[in-house]
């Protein structure tokens, strides 16, 4: 579904992402972990475009996706829930979900999406005509998930969804996540620091160190992995 083939990215003449390479099937849940400055956000905006490719080749369903603007590769459905949640905090919950549902292919299954998110979130029901930048952080966290599911997106990017928020939000929070997956058989990649977590939950992941792919594998043989154990589980 979609395939990186030595990816370069760089900003200011430094290299974010070097000659990266990976891919994700069609209903796999694929998690990239590392540290913090190891291009994993730069990794999700070259694939929704709004980082610029500097080198390599990016497709999706065996398209070039690199000389289309963002809008367009949103079209062929693909949903980015971006690092921060970037909600619009003067909009209610309700408009800010509804604005989710802007690509053509979600317009006409705007009632159906609707229903699916409240049901995933019932705080969200709740607070339907509340200011979103009233909420908590856990429950903005909910609303961008739920924004990014009413595109009815094919692939769905998460950038560290669990960032900021306390332990028993975030375990809810992966929980959510692992349902959507569940439920809709939705292709997922996942950025994420949390590795323990975040590889529990994947099919495969890879880890990314200082730019590049550092190791990957099925999220088994990762977590058994010494090298992971040794620098991101403290054994």
């Amino acid at each position: 579904m979609l395939r990186l083939s030595n990816l370069s990215v760089s900003y200011g003449g430094l290299r974010a992402l070097e000659d990266v390479s990976l891919e994700v099937n069609e209903g796999e849940f694929v998690a990239i972990v590392g540290p913090n400055g190891a291009g994993k956000t730069t990794l999700l905006k070259a694939i929704s475009g709004s980082a610029r490719v500097g080198g390599g080749r990016l497709e999706y369903r065996g398209r070039d996706l690199t000389p289309l603007p963002p809008h367009q590769r949103a079209a062929l459905g693909i949903a980015h829930v971006p690092e921060g949640r970037r909600i619009f905090p003067s909009l209610t919950v309700m408009e800010n979900l509804e604005l989710g549902s802007y690509r053509r292919a979600a317009r006409g299954r705007r009632a159906e999406g609707l229903e699916s998110v409240m049901t995933l979130f019932p705080v969200l029901q709740e607070r339907r005509q509340q200011a979103a930048g009233s909420l908590s952080g856990g429950e903005q966290q909910m609303l961008a998930l739920g924004r990014g599911l009413m595109a009815a997106p094919e692939l769905l990017l998460l950038d560290e969804p669990s960032q900021g928020l306390a332990p028993r939000i975030v375990e809810q929070i992966f929980e959510t996540i692992d349902r959507i997956r569940r439920a809709s058989n939705l292709t997922i990649l996942l950025v994420e620091q949390r590795v323990v977590e975040a590889l529990e939950l994947c099919d495969r992941g890879y880890v990314l160190e200082t730019g590049r792919v550092a190791l990957e594998g099925t999220h088994a043989a990762l977590l058994a992995d010494p090298r992971v154990q040794r620098a991101y589980l403290g054994a």
